[in-house]
Parts: structure tokens; C-alpha cells; sequence
């Protein structure tokens, strides 16, 4: 049987805590949803912030909903623009990351920690892992097809919960690296 995933790019984006998201929008400011997710109960909203690092700024939009802590999540080639060196790590892996500044319409937040570069990964549900024989941290390789630049994925790391849909995010870096443009089908090699 082939192992078949949707493969999905996420852009530069920042999850923001309740507190980060008064400072920067207001006392008492709520997300905007403008356009759901392939995850349930995730979207992308209407608001954005900039991104400020030793060499540069970038602007960032907000997905939702609040989240316990503030996290950056930023290609490599943001994070050269940025002046910031970021870890890859799985979204919510923060500890020991790297700072940056967020800048919004009514204030900043100055982050200690809180940039990365994600890991690629695969969501997927209790039932997807038992129909693929896969299991939540395992780590596979996914095999892409595209015009000239076909490639294969190595390190992807499978995350596995009933609250996931089917799907493996990668950023723009690694779509461009694959000539990915919007989404593709991806193959999952164990």
C-alpha cells in the first residue's frame, strides 16, 4: 500500500500568547480569523506583526487561536535576513531558541526566546498512524515529485493525535528547494 500525504507549505507565521497579543494589539484584543487551516480549529487571521532582528524586518501573520506561549516560526532564509541564527525544532520546542523583537499597532514584545525554523513533520490521527504502521516521533522519509526537482524528505517527524488531520508542513525553503508551488502528494518511506 502507498502512503500517500498532502503536502503543505507554511509560510512564516507567529502563534502569540494572550498577553504578547494585548501588548501588541490592545487590552482585551481578539484574533481576527480570516482563513482555517488544514489542522481543526487552527486559522490563519486578518492580523500581522513585524518580525524585527539585528539586520531586518519581516511581516508575519498571526495564526490562531492564542496560544500558552509566544513562538516565531521563520524559514532559515528569514532568519539570515532577520540577523537571527534559529534552531529547527518542533512547534512548541522553545526552550533555548533564538530572541527577536514583535512589533504591532499598539506595542512591542521583546522575545528572549521563542524563534525557530520548524522541523518538517506529519500530522496525523491514532487511525492514520495504525493504517500506515506508524507511530507518534517516528521519523520517515517523503518522497515528492515535481517537474525537474523531485526530491526526498529525509528527518520528517510523524506527530500523532486525534486532535491532527493528515498532513505534512514543510516551509518555503524546502518547497522552493522542490519546486513545490501551493501543495502536492507526497509519499511516506519508512
Amino acid at each position: 500500500m502507498e502512503k500517500t500525504v498532502l503536502v503543505e507549505i507554511s509560510a512564516r507565521h507567529v502563534h502569540v500568547s494572550e498577553k504578547d497579543l494585548f501588548t501588541l494589539f490592545g487590552e482585551g484584543y481578539s484574533l481576527t480569523p480570516k482563513k482555517d487551516l488544514s489542522q481543526p480549529g487552527q486559522y490563519a487571521c486578518a492580523e500581522k506583526v513585524q518580525v524585527v532582528g539585528p539586520k531586518g524586518t519581516l511581516n508575519a501573520s498571526i495564526l490562531g487561536p492564542v496560544r500558552p506561549a509566544t513562538q516565531v516560526e521563520v524559514s532559515l532564509t528569514d532568519a539570515r535576513s532577520l540577523g537571527i541564527s534559529v534552531p529547527v525544532r518542533e512547534s512548541g520546542d522553545i526552550e533555548g531558541s533564538s530572541a527577536c523583537k514583535l512589533v504591532g499597532p499598539c506595542g512591542e514584545v521583546d522575545l528572549e526566546i521563542g524563534a525557530i525554523a520548524a522541523k518538517r513533520h506529519i500530522h496525523m490521527t491514532t487511525a492514520d498512524a495504525e493504517k500506515y504502521s506508524l507511530k507518534d516521533t517516528q521519523i520517515v522519509k517523503v518522497a515528492v515529485k515535481s517537474d525537474g526537482r523531485s526530491l526526498i524528505f529525509d528527518d520528517v517527524v510523524v506527530r500523532v493525535s486525534d486532535k491532527f488531520a493528515l498532513a505534512m508542513h514543510i516551509d518555503t525553503d524546502e518547497a522552493n528547494a522542490a519546486a513545490i508551488a501551493g501543495s502536492c502528494t507526497g509519499v511516506i518511506l519508512d
